[in-house]
C-alpha cells in the first residue's frame, strides 16, 4: 500500500524536522554571543529564558523567550503548510521533545514553556493567546515563573475544547504532562515553600 508507506514517511520525515528544529539551544547560543557565561553553571543550570535572565541580561532573556517560542511555531507552521494537519502536531510534539531532550546537549535540555506557547500560538492562536495570558496572570500574582508555567499548561487541554480545537487535544495533554514532568523539581519545591521568586538570583 503505497499511499500508507509516503504519508508514515512524511509524518516521520516531519518528526526528524520538528526535532532539529526544537534542539537549536538559543539560550546557550546567545550566552555564547553575548559572553554571558556557560548558562549550565549559572542558577538553575537551564538552558532557557528564565535563567538567561539570571545572568542580570534582560535583552538576552527576551530574545531566548522570542526564539524559543518562535522555533515551535516554526516547526507547526512549516509541516502544516507542506503536509497538512497531521504532520504539524507530529512537528510540535517533536519540536518540544527536541528542546526538552536535544541530542546536541546530551538530552539535558529546557523545559519546554516558551517553545510549548509557540507551538500553541501556531496550532491554534485564540488558545495560545489565553495560555499565554495565563501564564502571565499566574507569573505575576505569585511571582514565581514554574507556576506561570504549569497553570498555563494545566489550561490548555481546557481551552482546546472550550475554543473548537478537540482535534489538538490528545497532543495538548501530552504537551501538558511534558511540561509537568520537566518541572516535577519545581512543583516538589513549591510544595515545600522553597520555588525562588522571579528575579532571584539562584534556585
Amino acid at each position: 500500500m503505497p499511499f500508507i508507506d509516503s504519508s508514515l514517511a512524511v509524518l516521520a520525515l516531519w518528526a526528524v524536522l520538528g526535532y532539529l528544529i526544537g534542539s537549536i539551544a538559543f539560550g546557550m547560543v546567545l550566552a555564547r554571543v553575548m559572553n554571558l557565561g556557560d548558562l549550565r553553571a549559572i542558577g538553575s543550570g537551564n538552558i532557557g529564558a528564565t535563567n538567561v535572565l539570571r545572568t542580570g541580561n534582560k535583552k538576552a532573556a527576551a530574545l531566548t523567550l522570542i526564539l524559543d517560542g518562535a522555533k515551535g511555531a516554526v516547526a507547526v507552521l512549516l509541516a502544516r503548510h507542506f503536509a497538512g494537519e497531521a504532520a504539524a502536531q507530529i512537528a510540535a510534539l517533536a519540536a518540544m521533545i527536541g528542546h526538552c531532550y536535544p541530542v546536541w546537549l546530551r538530552f539535558q535540555g529546557g523545559k519546554g514553556v516558551a517553545t510549548f506557547l509557540g507551538i500553541l500560538l501556531a496550532l491554534a492562536w485564540p488558545v495560545g493567546l489565553a495560555c499565554c495570558a495565563v501564564w502571565l496572570i499566574a507569573s505575576y500574582a505569585t511571582r514565581i515563573s514554574s507556576m506561570g508555567a504549569l497553570a498555563s499548561a494545566a489550561a490548555s487541554t481546557f481551552l482546546l475544547v472550550f475554543m473548537g480545537y478537540a482535534s489538538a487535544l490528545t497532543l495538548g495533554i501530552v504537551l501538558t504532562l511534558l511540561i509537568f514532568w520537566r518541572h516535577r523539581a519545581n512543583i516538589k519545591r513549591i510544595r515545600a515553600g522553597e520555588e525562588p521568586k522571579i528575579g532571584a538570583k539562584k534556585v
